[in-house]
């Protein structure tokens, strides 16, 4: 049986019942909707991705939008009464993987069941070559406005040691379609540390990356995740990984042209054209605003609703079950898919939102600090990793290279 992460009475689905968070009324929402397929498993990936060949029965791709949305009409149950959801997005895995009529129904089911604003965001990440006109066009007709392509390198021998499998001449056709189809906003995803990728090679896919004139780039570095086959090789000495000064060569290289064309940080490793081009969902994260996550391994986050000043802005953050089959059965059986959860108390909530406030060019609100990690402040302004502006506390460049030692100082 599912686990309830809080003591309310059971909501009534297909004849069982389940637990249900209590929900504010009044807070930014977002629905993250997990797609879990690809074509391929890139060996550095620890997502909880299948390929076809690795799921049994009772977990297709032909069946998972309708498991998916099983999902999606409980969480609308559990979220009534409070405002639509501002945002949603399908990640994965691949959502393009499926029928874009799939992603549509999805989208519908959350409209029809959660609500959604006026302005909603609704991205889709894909692959360059897992999309044709007529199904970004579908998309976009079914309300999708963003979508992000995950380019990772422009260069044939870095992509190969990624497992990547699309040709990159073929990128800038997918962003043509796209804008072609009308979305109002394209981002690319870049990876650089990738071992065997000189700096050359990174420049080569900075340039051809601002080439593709999108409205946002995100660009993460390369990490070596256990349990992965990447991991496996870094670990025999088949492959090695850059040092750390090179792979913050790398980041500053990436920032400061981004930057000349007029990309600008608004978080640690996202850039965007203004503000109407940053990842609205993913803002909401950062914020530790809410989010319903759907799908199996799916992680939710909920603001509890309270009368009492000792529970004011506790939230709760729960999960689903991680296997795509184990997560049908449960909705097929009018079950809830969650697996287990946790209670963040307003101390823990007070570093999360130190941790993640501090990635953002907005910066950190001060008073959000401790007079003992206040007294932490000067150092880090004279060591040049920070900036006072205002009553906020913002990284420099070299601050973002060192982000998490910051974070430690702040929060110790």
């Amino acid at each position: 049986m599912a686990v309830p992460l809080t003591e309310r009475p059971p909501v009534h689905v297909e004849g069982r019942s389940f637990g249900v968070p209590a929900v504010p009324e009044a807070r930014p929402l977002g629905i993250y909707v997990h797609v879990p397929f690809c074509s391929v498993r890139c060996g550095y990936c620890d997502f909880n991705t299948y390929t076809a060949d690795e799921l049994g029965e009772g977990a297709t791709r032909a069946s998972y939008a309708d498991t998916a949305m099983r999902e999606i009409e409980q969480a609308g149950l559990s979220l009534a009464g409070r405002p639509p959801a501002e945002t949603v997005f399908f990640g994965g895995g691949t959502p393009t993987q499926l029928p874009s009529a799939d992603l549509v129904r999805m989208l519908d089911t959350v409209r029809n069941a959660i609500g959604l604003t006026d302005d909603v965001e609704v991205t889709t990440e894909a692959n360059p070559d897992s999309v044709t006109p007529d199904s970004l066009a579908t998309l976009r007709a079914g309300g999708f406005t963003r979508i992000s392509f995950g380019v990772q390198s422009a260069v044939p021998h870095v992509l190969a040691t990624l497992d990547r499998t699309h040709d990159p001449a073929g990128v800038p056709q997918a962003v043509r379609w796209a804008r072609e189809a009308g979305y109002e906003q394209v981002s690319v995803d870049l990876i650089y540390g990738t071992p065997g990728e000189s700096m050359i090679d990174w420049q080569t896919s900075i340039d051809q990356a601002i080439e593709l004139q999108p409205d946002h780039i995100s660009a993460y570095a390369l990490i070596v995740e256990q349990g992965t086959a990447f991991a496996r090789k870094v670990r025999r000495g088949e492959v090695v990984m850059p040092d750390d000064d090179e792979t913050a060569d790398k980041y500053v290289l990436a920032d400061d042209t981004f930057s000349r064309a007029g990309l600008h940080w608004y978080e640690l490793s996202n850039w965007a054209r203004d503000e109407a081009a940053q990842c609205r969902h993913n803002v909401l994260y950062w914020r530790s605003a809410d989010w319903w996550g759907v799908g199996p391994g799916a992680h939710s986050h909920v603001r509890r609703e309270s009368d009492s000043v000792e529970s004011a802005g506790v939230a709760e953050r729960w999960w689903n079950v991680k296997h795509p089959a184990a997560y049908a059965q449960r909705l097929a059986a009018g079950e809830s898919p969650r697996h287990d959860g946790e209670t963040i108390d307003a101390a823990t909530a007070t570093v999360e939102r130190i941790m993640l406030q501090t990635r953002l060019r907005a910066g950190l609100d001060r008073d959000a600090l401790s007079d003992v990690a206040s007294a932490a402040v000067p150092g880090l302004v004279a060591r040049g990793l920070i900036d006072e502006v205002a009553d906020r506390l913002v990284l420099t460049q070299a601050g973002r290279l060192l982000a998490d030692a910051v974070v430690r100082e702040l929060t110790d």
